[in-house]
């Protein structure tokens, strides 16, 4: 696959799009990844990572090992979404606060226009198929009503979250994010992220030091994650398309629950910087929210969610010439 340096530029702003979804709990970068049209691409570039690359290395060049890999492809995909993380951190956190029926509003009508699209893709139905779309449906809903833990003060249980969020994070309907949020360490990565920006633009060296350790610990868990899951990925999507997409689409539609824009709070508590959040909350009609419901301003944040869907889509359609 020959490409030019506009796909690139293309495939960096798909990581952009995916890095502002993986920072939002309930949303997934893998939706993205899949409805933009690279997510089998990168599956199978990720699974393509292993001690074999050393040795082309070696005897072929670092120009050869690096395209063994899709190294540039990569590159600018995961350059993207490390800039959203690190530039839409304190956006996102903003919005979560202030603006939460309007974003949720925006991300439930790209998960809704997803659920069309991934569906799409299933060529072949039959009972198996339904039974896996009904089970995973419910499946994602209960584990959207989950409570999330404690947050975590061990290094090493970071590491483990870390493992299992870029698990969710990968895979298409079940977010990263929100998976964080359960075991109790979306916040710690959030403000790992913006200590990690502070600390750099200020200097301040213990702020800076235990940012880097958390980022340390998150990270590894993530790309020891990453390179398990996407092994048993790549093996699904080659022999088992249908299925997988079957248990795709039903992940997505149990998510749904979670990004529902009108919800009424269980509990809350005081977070580290001293603001009341949420900890559980049920999902509830417009007509009984107890504050402004935004309807009609949600309901065209929706629309838009759901344009922006098929932009992207059309974006992945436009395959690089061979």
């Amino acid at each position: 696959m020959i490409r030019q340096f506009k796909d690139y530029i293309f495939i960096l702003l798909k990581g952009i799009a995916m890095g502002a979804a993986d920072v939002v709990p309930g949303v997934s970068g893998g939706t993205i990844a899949f409805i933009s049209g690279i997510y089998e691409e990168l599956i199978e570039s990720i699974d393509n990572i292993n001690l074999g690359v050393f040795n082309i290395w070696k005897k072929e060049g670092l120009k050869t090992a690096w395209k063994s890999i899709n190294g540039s492809f990569l590159l600018a995909l995961f350059s993207g979404i490390a800039i959203s993380i690190l530039s839409l951190a304190k956006l996102i956190k903003w919005l979560l606060h202030n603006e939460p029926i309007l974003l949720w509003a925006f991300f439930f009508g790209l998960v809704l226009a997803s659920i069309l699209y991934i569906g799409k893709q299933i060529k072949t139905w039959s009972p198996k198929i339904i039974i896996a779309i009904i089970l995973t449906t419910i499946l994602s809903y209960y584990i959207t009503l989950a409570e999330p833990f404690a947050s975590p003060d061990s290094p090493f249980y970071l590491l483990f979250c870390g493992f299992i969020a870029i698990i969710a994070m990968i895979l298409p309907g079940v977010s990263g994010a929100f998976i964080l949020l359960i075991l109790g360490a979306y916040e710690t990565a959030i403000n790992t992220v913006n200590n990690l920006i502070e600390g750099v633009s200020t200097g301040n060296w213990d702020v800076l030091k235990d940012a880097l350790l958390n980022f340390f610990m998150l990270g590894l868990g993530a790309i020891i994650g990453l390179k398990v899951f996407s092994k048993v990925l790549n093996w699904m999507f080659k022999h088992q398309k249908n299925l997988t997409l079957a248990i795709l689409t039903g992940f997505m539609i149990g998510s749904l629950n979670k990004i529902w824009p009108w919800k009424n709070v269980l509990k809350t508590r005081i977070n580290s910087e001293g603001l009341e959040v949420t900890v559980l909350d049920e999902s509830i009609l417009p007509t009984s929210y107890s504050g402004d419901s935004q309807i009609l301003l949600a309901i065209v944040f929706i629309v838009i969610g759901f344009a922006t869907i098929l932009i992207l889509e059309s974006l992945g359609n436009k395959k690089p010439k061979a």
